[in-house]
């Protein structure tokens, strides 16, 4: 029993090891909006129409459509979607319409009233609106993202030249520890288990999606057949990456600190609601696939701290571990995120509720037998007839 115990613990110290040197040395690959500004003084004037799906948005609708209308240097159509919202959102979005007339821009505010059987509700309202988009380039985000004013001149500049689907990381904003904790661990153990910087490699299956910022050639959308060929997907940002990467479209992943902005949950317990929804859809609605995610997420996690009590031997393993750890969070604090590595000590407690909103996403699924996200229900028996691959 001593000996496997060693042997996991170095197993899983070389493992953090090689996925952090390997995510060190390719992560740098990933293109810098903001080091692209030859590419940007170039391209003159283009054009866009940008999509906003948003149910119940009052408090960030408003935001996010100004830093839209703030946009310098290119021709943008708005299309806001008031998906059934019970509040202020599409009062909100009229006012907001008014302003952008007397400042001789454009948003059409789109009311959906009623969800169509079959479909999910942002999916369905991101497709209505791109049947009516009149643009070369159609960006889809959400109802509560900032955008800083030279963001879509950047994005578009650099797509035109090298992508046919560009993928934005959104800047988190974090205002509490819990969130830095939280958000810290999903972005390491993301940058270790997936690979970004694969996605522009026509030869590898990688692809990614983000909701926040998916920018895509209008042609290439209605192409690969659009949210109408995927419309009960609960994660339509990830099939639509996967979509277009599968049809042998050129897709890039970059970067750009402060370009796009978002607080994406408030405290630690508003992301583990947030991702009740989405994280069972992540394995497809199968109870054994995510059982064994947690059993692998707690071993990797856990166990570089656990073995500090051990023998020497378990603790040189840990010690490996832990500053293969440390080196990862300190390239995401400088690079990416801006939290500092120190939070790696936390990763134990994060670890443990990570596991805990997994299993809460299954239960809850399960129990309810479907899915609740906006107030709409949608049936489990649908959401896996529907399912497909991601990858």
């Amino acid at each position: 029993m001593r000996i496997a115990a060693i042997f996991l613990n170095w197993f899983i110290a070389l493992l953090w090891t090689w996925r952090s040197l390997v995510a060190c040395r390719n992560l740098p690959r990933l293109p810098n909006l903001l080091n692209e500004n030859a590419a940007y003084e170039r391209t003159q004037n283009p054009q866009i129409t940008v999509i906003v799906p948003a149910r119940n948005e009052e408090m960030a609708i408003e935001q996010t459509l100004r830093s839209l209308l703030a946009q310098r240097d290119i021709t943008i159509e708005i299309l806001a979607v008031d998906d059934r919202s019970t509040d202020k959102t599409g009062e909100i979005m009229d006012r907001m319409a008014a302003e952008a007339r007397a400042q001789g821009r454009s948003i059409s505010v789109i009311r959906i009233k009623e969800l169509p059987a079959g479909w999910m509700g942002k999916t369905h309202a991101m497709a209505l609106a791109a049947r009516q988009a009149t643009a070369p380039w159609l960006l889809f985000t959400d109802g509560d993202i900032l955008f800083r004013e030279d963001c879509l001149h950047r994005a578009i500049s650099y797509a035109e030249r090298e992508a046919d689907h560009l993928v934005l990381f959104p800047t988190l904003i974090l205002k509490s520890p819990g969130e830095r904790m939280m958000l810290s661990a999903f972005q390491v153990l993301s940058v270790l288990s997936q690979r970004p910087w694969k996605t522009s490699d026509p030869k590898s299956r990688d692809s990614l999606g983000i909701g926040a910022f998916n920018l895509i050639r209008s042609d290439v959308y209605r192409g690969i057949g659009g949210y109408e060929g995927h419309p009960m997907e609960v994660l339509e940002d990830l099939k639509l990456g996967y979509e277009v990467k599968r049809s042998g479209f050129r897709q890039h992943v970059v970067l750009g600190r402060g370009l796009i902005q978002v607080h994406w949950a408030a405290g630690t317990l508003g992301i583990v609601r947030n991702l009740t929804k989405n994280v069972f859809a992540v394995f497809r609605f199968r109870p054994w696939l995510l059982l064994a995610a947690c059993i692998a997420t707690a071993s990797f996690c856990l166990m570089p701290f656990s073995g500090l009590f051990g023998p020497w031997t378990m603790r040189a393993a840990s010690l490996l571990a832990l500053a293969s750890a440390f080196a990862i969070y300190r390239y995401c604090e400088r690079r990416i995120n801006g939290i500092p590595a120190v939070y790696c000590l936390l990763l134990p407690v994060a670890a443990c509720i990570i596991v805990y909103m997994l299993l809460r996403s299954m239960i809850v699924t399960l129990v309810r037998r479907g899915v609740v996200w906006r107030g709409t229900f949608y049936p489990l028996s649908e959401l896996r007839k529907n399912v497909g691959p991601l990858r």
